[in-house]
């Protein structure tokens, strides 16, 4: 009897252990696709991750994301020839495949052009190797076009995980948030984009606003280019000096 329930015991062990192990490994997975703020991933991997430029000048970026749309871009890129201001654009590669004309004119304008994704997919559902093809053939796309491969890249929506931070870090990108958040593909109107940006612009900021539409919505409204009419040369009267990502942090735009 002895013996007996020694190997119960022993059974109900072996038992106990499989079970927490199949727990761990499923808490490891779990936090593999936890999504992180991009403010804490830029202090846990310096010169990797970016949500601001040097405080101490007076340098700031504008930033456009989820194009090139043929419904918004143009109008963008109008307002900074006006004003003679460089901007970067993070680009789908699904919408540079339709759009090349409107990539070769952001690129022969003096921007900068940035990888957004292929098609724009929440990260945190991702794996490492889905990351990485949506960013290679959005690489691909961009330099069919333009000739060059972006190194910046923007997650979407700024989901991103730790794995998918060290793969790219590996790839030699540069992964690019934003501390200025317009909400402009939410339809808000110029005269709100403009005061959300003009109340929390400061040195360094990088300043995210869209220049592409939802893919889903049939007649997406963005004020982003009206919006420029008052930002542009009301953070110029302060002092400020537009310039593009990578010269805001001291990158290449390239790889």
């Amino acid at each position: 009897m002895r013996k007996k329930g020694i190997v119960v015991s022993m059974i109900c062990f072996l038992l106990m252990s499989t079970s927490l192990m199949t727990v761990s490994a499923k808490q490891g997975n779990e936090d593999e696709r936890q999504t992180v703020p991009l403010p804490t991933l830029q202090t846990e991997y310096p010169g990797v991750v970016f949500v601001k430029g040097d405080t101490t000048t007076k340098q700031i970026a504008l930033t456009f994301d989820d194009g090139p749309d043929p419904r918004f871009t143009g109008q963008v890129l109008d307002k900074l020839k006006t004003y003679d201001v460089p901007a970067t654009f993070f680009v789908l590669g699904m919408r540079v495949n339709s759009n090349p004309d409107l990539l070769r004119r952001i690129n022969s304008e003096g921007h900068e052009v940035g990888n957004h994704t292929f098609s724009h997919p929440n990260l945190t559902n991702a794996s490492v190797d889905e990351l990485v093809q949506e960013v290679t053939d959005t690489e691909q796309a961009v330099e069919a076009v333009i000739g060059y491969r972006p190194r910046l890249f923007r997650p979407p929506y700024g989901f991103i995980t730790r794995p998918q931070v060290e793969r790219l870090a590996e790839l030699n990108n540069s992964i690019i948030g934003w501390d200025v958040d317009t909400n402009d593909w939410q339809g808000i109107p110029a005269e709100e984009v403009a005061q959300t940006v003009l109340q929390t612009t400061n040195a360094g900021s990088i300043i995210l606003m869209h220049d592409g539409g939802d893919v889903n919505t049939a007649n997406p409204v963005i004020y982003s280019a009206d919006a420029l009419d008052e930002i542009i040369p009301t953070l110029q009267d302060q002092g400020y000096t537009f310039v593009t990502v990578s010269e805001l942090l001291g990158v290449s735009r390239a790889k």
